[in-house]
């Protein structure tokens, strides 16, 4: 890849070329972990490429789950990689991280009407890119069109929180039973250790950790299921999880513990045990109890947030 810029279609390939060539180095030796969110921080793109980029390590056998799978004879190089910015066009996959925690974080206190033409010019870039960001959050869930055809970032209210908690425990059972049988050797030993390991160092003060676990099962695992479909059906449900990327910034101390690393390290148990129709039950109740949980966290952050103005971002009144 010398000399090249590689598209936005194309992060993902050179993340994983990058990746493949450190690891046969032996940059990164076996046993380093590889998440999504660490790879998309680290080469500054998005997950989705991030996730693409480990999915092709994992079919040339590179890695195992999320770690660097043992390579015999690999040399050892034992030094920190120097962080690697992938050169990206000013598009919308640059922008986009920014434009989706704006709006999240602002939904808490209510809807907010989305003006494409304002975001387009707030940020200099043309009104294709801002197009082509607004599809992404309505991809994402986080946007959708109103009566008269304007995109709406819902509220979080409890009605709302009610329809996209009550889609989750009704999609991602299907997904979890269609991911169980098709998950790579290692993958939810992984993601055990990774539960374990946060409860242990105390991921409470940590809202990145909690963030990255949640994505773990809610997304990375779910999407073995290999039904497009169900997946795209699933986004509709998404916006709760980048809401839950900014409440937990805000309420560590809400709870005396982190109560779903707990539940989420039953469903990947009864996953490894083999029992996949207690680990749906078991995805059920922490879904059930989550509404809640997630009600109780917006309303402590009502009174906290206080957001500068945007001019592509409009406050909806209640209805």
């Amino acid at each position: 890849m010398p000399g090249a810029s590689p598209s936005p279609t194309h992060l993902w390939q050179a993340a994983a070329e990058a990746l493949a060539d450190e690891i046969a180095r032996g940059v990164l030796p076996p046993g380093t972990a590889l998440s999504p969110t660490a790879v998309a921080r680290r080469f500054g793109v998005s997950r989705t490429p991030a996730r693409r980029a480990l999915d092709r390590l994992r079919e040339a056998g590179l890695i195992e789950g999320e770690a660097v799978a043992p390579v015999e004879g690999a040399p050892r190089a034992p030094r920190t990689p120097a962080p690697r910015q992938l050169t990206v066009p000013a598009g919308w996959e640059r922008l986009y991280p920014d434009i989706e925690l704006a709006i999240m974080s602002r939904t808490p206190l209510g809807g907010w009407r989305v003006n494409e033409a304002e975001l387009a010019r707030h940020h200099g870039v043309s009104r294709t890119v801002a197009r082509e960001v607004v599809a992404r959050l309505h991809q994402r869930g986080i946007l959708r069109k109103d009566g008269s055809g304007r995109w709406i970032a819902p509220g979080l209210t409890p009605d709302y929180t009610d329809e996209l908690y009550e889609l989750r425990w009704v999609l991602e059972p299907v997904a979890l039973e269609k991911a169980a049988p098709r998950l790579p050797p290692g993958y939810l030993a992984g993601l055990k250790d990774d539960l374990q390991a946060a409860m242990a160092e105390g991921a409470l003060r940590d809202s990145a950790v909690l963030d990255r676990l949640e994505q773990q099962l809610h997304v990375d695992l779910l999407s073995h299921c290999a039904n497009a479909a169900l997946m795209q059906a699933m986004n509709l449900a998404q916006s709760l999880l980048v809401a839950h990327h900014v409440l937990y910034r805000w309420t560590l101390d809400l709870f005396g513990t982190e109560p779903f690393l707990t539940e989420h390290l039953e469903i990947v148990s009864r996953l490894e045990g083999g029992d996949v129709a207690g680990a749906r039950d078991a995805l059920v109740a922490h879904l059930r109890i989550s509404r809640r949980r997630a009600m109780l966290r917006v309303e402590a952050v009502r009174d906290l947030i206080q957001p500068e103005p945007l001019p592509y971002l409009v406050r909806l009144e209640p209805a």
